[in-house]
Protein backbone atom coordinates (compact mmCIF):
# COMPACT_ATOMS: atom_id res chain seq x y z
CA UNK A 1 0.00 0.00 0.00
CA UNK A 2 2.97 2.28 0.82
CA UNK A 3 4.40 2.21 -2.94
CA UNK A 4 1.11 3.14 -4.69
CA UNK A 5 1.68 6.78 -3.60
CA UNK A 6 5.56 6.34 -4.85
CA UNK A 7 5.03 4.54 -8.44
CA UNK A 8 1.93 7.07 -9.07
CA UNK A 9 4.18 9.99 -8.17
CA UNK A 10 7.13 8.53 -10.34
CA UNK A 11 4.22 8.32 -13.65
CA UNK A 12 2.98 11.82 -12.63
CA UNK A 13 6.14 13.27 -12.55
CA UNK A 14 7.64 11.38 -16.03
CA UNK A 15 5.02 12.59 -17.71
CA UNK A 16 4.46 15.89 -16.04
CA UNK A 17 8.48 16.23 -17.13
CA UNK A 18 8.23 15.48 -20.77
CA UNK A 19 5.34 17.92 -21.53
CA UNK A 20 7.01 20.56 -19.48
CA UNK A 21 10.20 19.62 -21.75
CA UNK A 22 8.18 20.05 -24.78
CA UNK A 23 6.70 22.75 -24.04
CA UNK A 24 9.14 24.75 -22.04
CA UNK A 25 11.91 24.13 -24.61
CA UNK A 26 9.90 26.00 -27.54
CA UNK A 27 8.46 28.65 -25.03
CA UNK A 28 12.55 28.99 -24.03
CA UNK A 29 13.41 29.32 -27.93
CA UNK A 30 10.70 31.88 -28.82
CA UNK A 31 11.64 34.29 -25.12
CA UNK A 32 15.45 33.69 -26.09
CA UNK A 33 15.39 33.92 -29.46
CA UNK A 34 12.29 36.04 -31.41
CA UNK A 35 10.52 39.38 -30.44
CA UNK A 36 6.75 39.13 -31.30
CA UNK A 37 3.91 41.19 -30.02
CA UNK A 38 2.91 39.96 -26.48
CA UNK A 39 6.02 38.68 -25.55
CA UNK A 40 6.71 39.96 -22.60
CA UNK A 41 3.20 39.31 -21.25
CA UNK A 42 3.78 35.44 -22.40
CA UNK A 43 6.76 35.39 -20.18
CA UNK A 44 4.93 36.98 -17.20
CA UNK A 45 2.22 34.42 -17.58
CA UNK A 46 4.82 31.78 -17.56
CA UNK A 47 6.89 32.47 -14.64
CA UNK A 48 3.85 33.56 -12.69
CA UNK A 49 3.46 29.57 -11.11
CA UNK A 50 6.69 30.53 -9.72
CA UNK A 51 5.64 33.27 -7.24
CA UNK A 52 2.23 31.86 -6.87
CA UNK A 53 0.92 29.43 -4.27
CA UNK A 54 -0.10 26.15 -5.24
CA UNK A 55 -3.15 26.23 -4.47
CA UNK A 56 -3.81 29.69 -6.46
CA UNK A 57 -2.66 27.95 -9.57
CA UNK A 58 -4.66 25.04 -8.67
CA UNK A 59 -7.89 27.30 -8.72
CA UNK A 60 -6.63 29.05 -11.60
CA UNK A 61 -6.51 26.20 -12.89
CA UNK A 62 -9.92 24.43 -12.12
CA UNK A 63 -11.23 27.98 -13.59
CA UNK A 64 -10.29 26.76 -16.86
CA UNK A 65 -10.50 23.16 -17.21
CA UNK A 66 -13.25 22.01 -14.25
CA UNK A 67 -16.57 21.27 -15.38
CA UNK A 68 -17.52 24.80 -14.39
CA UNK A 69 -14.70 26.49 -16.08
CA UNK A 70 -13.98 28.08 -19.29
CA UNK A 71 -13.18 25.78 -20.97
CA UNK A 72 -14.77 22.68 -19.12
CA UNK A 73 -18.35 24.41 -20.20
CA UNK A 74 -16.86 24.22 -24.09
CA UNK A 75 -15.52 20.67 -24.06
CA UNK A 76 -15.91 18.18 -21.28
CA UNK A 77 -12.01 18.16 -20.78
CA UNK A 78 -12.66 15.06 -17.82
CA UNK A 79 -9.33 16.17 -16.03
CA UNK A 80 -10.94 17.21 -12.44
CA UNK A 81 -9.92 14.13 -9.86
CA UNK A 82 -7.91 12.14 -12.56
CA UNK A 83 -4.56 11.21 -13.25
CA UNK A 84 -4.45 13.57 -16.25
CA UNK A 85 -5.43 16.47 -13.85
CA UNK A 86 -2.21 15.50 -11.34
CA UNK A 87 -0.22 15.61 -14.67
CA UNK A 88 -1.89 18.85 -15.99
CA UNK A 89 -1.49 20.36 -12.18
CA UNK A 90 2.47 19.26 -12.20
CA UNK A 91 3.21 20.47 -15.53
CA UNK A 92 2.09 23.85 -14.94
CA UNK A 93 3.89 24.33 -11.66
CA UNK A 94 7.22 22.85 -13.03
CA UNK A 95 7.05 24.90 -16.30
CA UNK A 96 8.71 27.78 -15.29
CA UNK A 97 11.81 26.02 -13.88
CA UNK A 98 12.18 24.29 -17.21
CA UNK A 99 11.78 27.28 -19.30
CA UNK A 100 13.95 29.80 -16.95
CA UNK A 101 16.54 26.97 -17.48
CA UNK A 102 16.68 26.46 -21.01
CA UNK A 103 16.30 29.88 -22.22
CA UNK A 104 19.62 30.71 -20.19
CA UNK A 105 21.07 27.99 -22.19
CA UNK A 106 19.91 28.94 -25.55
CA UNK A 107 20.86 32.47 -24.83
CA UNK A 108 24.32 31.26 -24.18
CA UNK A 109 24.67 29.75 -27.82
CA UNK A 110 27.03 32.01 -29.83
CA UNK A 111 24.08 33.83 -32.35
CA UNK A 112 26.69 33.79 -35.20
CA UNK A 113 26.89 29.68 -35.34
CA UNK A 114 23.18 29.96 -35.68
CA UNK A 115 23.48 32.43 -38.35
CA UNK A 116 26.01 30.68 -39.97
CA UNK A 117 23.53 27.43 -40.44
CA UNK A 118 20.91 30.03 -41.88
CA UNK A 119 23.26 31.71 -44.16
CA UNK A 120 24.61 27.81 -45.64
CA UNK A 121 20.19 27.19 -46.28
CA UNK A 122 19.30 25.74 -42.93
CA UNK A 123 15.58 26.92 -41.95
CA UNK A 124 14.42 28.53 -38.63
CA UNK A 125 13.54 24.73 -37.67
CA UNK A 126 17.09 22.90 -38.53
CA UNK A 127 18.98 25.65 -36.60
CA UNK A 128 16.79 24.81 -33.76
CA UNK A 129 17.16 21.26 -34.34
CA UNK A 130 20.96 21.34 -35.75
CA UNK A 131 22.40 23.74 -33.87
CA UNK A 132 20.47 25.40 -30.83
CA UNK A 133 19.52 22.56 -28.93
CA UNK A 134 22.37 20.86 -29.40
CA UNK A 135 24.61 23.07 -27.80
CA UNK A 136 22.26 23.96 -25.31
CA UNK A 137 21.39 20.14 -24.22
CA UNK A 138 23.15 20.34 -20.83
CA UNK A 139 20.89 23.54 -19.75
CA UNK A 140 17.85 21.48 -21.16
CA UNK A 141 18.74 18.49 -19.06
CA UNK A 142 19.21 20.36 -16.26
CA UNK A 143 15.93 21.97 -16.34
CA UNK A 144 14.19 18.83 -17.31
CA UNK A 145 15.87 17.27 -13.99
CA UNK A 146 14.83 20.05 -11.99
CA UNK A 147 11.22 19.73 -13.68
CA UNK A 148 11.10 16.45 -12.54
CA UNK A 149 12.01 17.46 -9.35
CA UNK A 150 9.43 20.32 -8.65
CA UNK A 151 6.32 17.35 -10.31
CA UNK A 152 7.40 15.20 -8.27
CA UNK A 153 6.73 16.94 -4.63
CA UNK A 154 4.07 19.22 -5.80
CA UNK A 155 1.08 19.51 -3.54
CA UNK A 156 -1.30 22.11 -3.71
CA UNK A 157 -2.35 22.60 -7.23
CA UNK A 158 -2.40 18.26 -7.44
CA UNK A 159 -4.72 18.40 -4.13
CA UNK A 160 -6.63 21.30 -5.94
CA UNK A 161 -6.92 19.66 -9.00
CA UNK A 162 -6.75 16.29 -9.09
CA UNK A 163 -8.29 15.65 -5.05
CA UNK A 164 -6.63 13.40 -2.82
CA UNK A 165 -7.97 9.85 -4.15
CA UNK A 166 -6.07 6.60 -2.78
CA UNK A 167 -4.61 4.62 -5.73
CA UNK A 168 -6.10 7.50 -8.11
CA UNK A 169 -4.59 10.47 -7.27
CA UNK A 170 -2.86 10.21 -4.13
CA UNK A 171 0.89 11.38 -4.62
CA UNK A 172 3.64 10.74 -2.22
CA UNK A 173 2.96 14.42 -0.59
CA UNK A 174 -0.76 13.72 -0.48
CA UNK A 175 0.04 10.77 1.28
CA UNK A 176 2.35 12.37 3.83
CA UNK A 177 -0.49 14.90 4.61
CA UNK A 178 -3.04 12.17 5.13
CA UNK A 179 -0.78 9.88 7.48
CA UNK A 180 0.48 12.93 9.67
CA UNK A 181 -3.81 14.26 9.88
CA UNK A 182 -4.83 10.23 10.49
CA UNK A 183 -1.62 9.99 13.02
CA UNK A 184 -0.29 7.21 10.88
CA UNK A 185 3.14 8.18 11.86
CA UNK A 186 5.45 5.06 11.15
CA UNK A 187 4.26 5.57 7.23
CA UNK A 188 4.58 9.26 6.89
CA UNK A 189 8.26 8.60 8.21
CA UNK A 190 8.35 5.78 5.41
CA UNK A 191 7.21 8.00 3.04
CA UNK A 192 9.31 10.81 4.28
CA UNK A 193 12.45 8.76 3.71
CA UNK A 194 11.81 7.78 0.42
CA UNK A 195 11.29 11.20 -0.91
CA UNK A 196 14.19 12.19 0.90
CA UNK A 197 16.50 9.72 -1.03
CA UNK A 198 14.79 10.17 -4.10
CA UNK A 199 15.46 14.49 -3.85
CA UNK A 200 19.28 13.65 -2.86
CA UNK A 201 19.84 11.32 -6.42
CA UNK A 202 18.03 14.29 -8.50
CA UNK A 203 19.96 16.78 -6.76
CA UNK A 204 22.98 14.45 -7.16
CA UNK A 205 22.34 14.09 -11.02
CA UNK A 206 21.48 17.76 -11.43
CA UNK A 207 25.19 18.83 -9.58
CA UNK A 208 26.79 16.09 -11.61
CA UNK A 209 25.28 17.39 -15.03
CA UNK A 210 26.91 21.36 -14.18
CA UNK A 211 29.49 19.69 -12.70
CA UNK A 212 30.08 18.03 -16.42
CA UNK A 213 29.21 21.29 -17.72
CA UNK A 214 31.82 23.81 -16.12
CA UNK A 215 34.71 21.54 -17.19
Amino acid sequence: MMWGPVWLSLRVAASATALALVVGTVLAWLLARREFLGKHALETITYMPLVLPPTVVGFLLLAVVGRNGLLGMLVDTGLTFTFGGAVLASTVVALPLMVQTARAAMTEVNPELEQAAAVMGASGWQVLWLVTLPLARRGIATGAVLSYARALGEFGATLMVAGNIPGRTQTVPLAIYTAVQTNDMMRANMLVLVMTVIAFAIVWVTQTVNGNDDE
